[in-house]
């Protein structure tokens, strides 16, 4: 399954699981697994905290302070630090499916995670059956 996501601003998490779970159950799969892909050098995936949106806010701050902005950087773009955030996040993520259901944590979400934004993005889901 593919989708697409239109970000608002140049960094922002939005909160993908439900998506990720209608691919599972649209695949039909009870159990194996869901990868999720996104296909971009300027945004990546995490797992992390879905209940407080303080932690989206914390981690945001966290990225900009250890990937700050810098005229130092030689890419021409000028969006080498968007680059770092994509490269220490990762471009997907894999999770267990169990009776049709991710096997997230209580308090887990998957995010798509923008670093370059506004874009539109592409995200990919595999369901793999075991």
């Amino acid at each position: 399954m593919q989708f697409t996501i239109s970000t608002e601003r140049e960094a922002q998490f939005i909160n993908i699981t439900d998506l990720v779970q209608r691919a599972v159950e649209e695949s039909g799969i009870s159990t194996g697994f869901a990868v999720v892909f996104v296909p971009h050098t300027t945004a990546g995936l995490t797992i992390n905290e879905n209940a407080d949106p303080d932690v989206v806010h914390d981690i945001l701050l966290g990225l900009d302070r250890a990937f700050p902005k810098s005229p130092a950087y030689r890419h021409s773009e000028g969006n080498s630090h968007a680059h770092l955030k994509a490269s220490a996040m990762g471009s997907s993520v894999t999770v267990i499916v169990e009776s049709g259901r991710l096997k997230l944590g209580t308090w887990q979400g998957i995010y798509f995670c923008e670093f370059d934004g506004p874009r539109r993005r592409q995200v990919y889901v595999n369901v793999l059956g075991s």
